[in-house]
């Protein structure tokens, strides 16, 4: 958990991404998907999935095994 921490106070990230990330560590319900992620941050799902792909980018989240639209992303541990 160090280590994610570490990565995110280092890397600048938006207010909706801050806001999903303290969801994440708080025990969000459920698995997180890109409708969610835009239901909760008041956004299109196109604006979702550009933050949550950045969150990858950056090594602080990563997809689960379910693709395409089943597609759900989980905290990245190393």
């Amino acid at each position: 958990m160090f280590c994610i921490l570490e990565s995110i106070t280092a890397t600048p990230i938006n207010e909706r991404q801050r806001l999903m990330l303290n969801k994440l560590f708080d025990g969000f319900d459920g698995k997180l998907q890109t409708s969610k992620w835009a239901k909760i941050t008041k956004t299109s799902t196109d604006t979702a999935l550009r933050d949550i792909k950045d969150l990858i980018e950056k090594g602080i989240l990563k997809p689960t095994d379910e693709g395409g639209r089943n597609a759900n992303y989980k905290l990245y541990y190393e």
